[in-house]
């Protein structure tokens, strides 16, 4: 219930990645990210992504959830909560791929 609310309050406050690079990633990157999910979002969201401080990122809690406004939130946290901005170390078409893998199911 409270991702609920969470996911509400951040699809108000959130802006989409509006002009994503079209830059492809390399595999070699991809699997970075994947690394990076696991273990530094993992903290919060479970290292499962089941759920923890932070809300279940599987495909069944992000399905209605549109991945530019994913995008957004990675890139730009959720203000006064622990979701910290991540646009510093992140380029726009990087969280959209990660916003785009956590909907699909992030790869091994």
């Amino acid at each position: 219930m409270i991702w609920r609310i969470l996911l509400s309050a951040c699809l108000l406050t959130a802006l989409p990645v509006t002009r994503p690079s079209a830059e492809p990633l390399s595999i070699k990157r991809q699997q970075e990210l994947a690394y990076l999910v696991r273990q530094d979002c993992g903290s919060c969201h479970g290292m499962t992504l089941k759920g923890g401080l932070g809300s279940a990122l599987l495909p069944e809690n992000l399905k209605d959830s549109e991945a530019e406004i994913l995008a957004g939130i990675i890139l730009d946290g959720i203000p006064e909560t622990p979701m910290p901005p991540w646009r510093g170390l992140l380029k726009e078409n990087e969280a959209m791929w990660i916003a785009k893998a956590l909907k699909k199911g992030l790869p091994k």
